[in-house]
């Protein structure tokens, strides 16, 4: 893996509790408020430079508290995409999901403002040993 063509992280995660989110000052009792909801799974695709979630709804934001434990996988793309390493463990990654934070392995924190933007980012460093092929 080239870490340097690492532009973006995807993420699909599957969420216990969707009302652990607020979502524009409401509890998101039902997951419908969160943008990225697809079943029983968050997905989002995070700008690693920028630190925004890409598509994210411009005037949406939230408070994000995700428990996810080991159901979630991880991907480093490129900016096309392509998927080009998938996280080891089953362990949320909390350097680039819990900015500022810990989320112990088991969380997904962060604070999206309106823009997309994630608040206390700064791109983490990519470690390859933690990192491999994304098949």
């Amino acid at each position: 893996m080239n870490e340097k063509q690492a532009t973006h992280l995807e993420v699909e995660a599957e969420v216990r509790y969707w009302e652990d989110a607020n979502v524009n000052g409401v509890i998101d009792d039902d997951g419908t408020l969160i943008p990225g909801r697809d079943g029983d799974i968050w997905k989002a695709r995070i700008d690693l430079d920028a630190g925004r979630i890409v598509g994210w709804p411009e005037g949406i934001e939230a408070r994000i508290h995700y428990k996810v434990c080991d159901q979630g996988e991880y991907w480093l793309t490129d900016a096309a995409g392509a998927r080009i390493a998938k996280w080891r463990s089953f362990y949320v990654p909390d350097e680039f999901l819990c900015p500022g934070d810990s989320g112990y392995g088991d969380y997904i924190i962060m604070d999206v403002a309106a823009d997309g933007s994630i608040a206390k980012w700064s791109r983490p460093a990519i470690d390859p040993e933690h990192w491999g092929e994304a098949a």
